[in-house]
């Protein structure tokens, strides 16, 4: 019996701008999209065009809070880039950079939902 990774889940608040910041932050396409008959919710599949991993953006119509709960952002996407400094310096223009640690080389961005991605160079 084997497994592989499929896909991993964040729930939004907004799917169209949360589709838009991964695309601008990250390059990721939206690969597929599931919406239930009635309306309840909408999933969106991205992918980076270059691994099967996708991320799934879930947004769900009765949701009733203005936020989700993301505990202490512990459990987070991280992206591998081969250019760390042009990475850096896109977002830094997006102005969703929320935490930097230099010394280990690695930095965070936000999305539109408060979730946490890290950004780390090539090896």
């Amino acid at each position: 019996m084997n497994f592989q990774f499929a896909h991993y889940n964040y729930n939004v608040k907004n799917l169209e701008t949360s589709i838009q910041f991964y695309e601008k932050a990250l390059g990721l396409k939206e690969v597929r999209r599931k919406q239930a008959e009635d309306g309840s919710f909408t999933l969106v599949y991205l992918g980076d065009g270059k691994t099967g991993f996708q991320l799934e953006l879930t947004w769900l119509r009765d949701w009733e809070k203005d936020h989700y709960d993301l505990g202490d952002n512990e459990i987070h996407l991280a992206f591998i880039t081969d250019n760390m400094k042009e990475a850096h310096r896109k977002h830094e223009e997006m102005k969703c950079i929320c935490y930097e640690n230099p010394k280990m080389g690695i930095y965070f961005i936000s999305d539109p939902d408060g979730y946490w991605i890290e950004i780390v160079p090539e090896k």
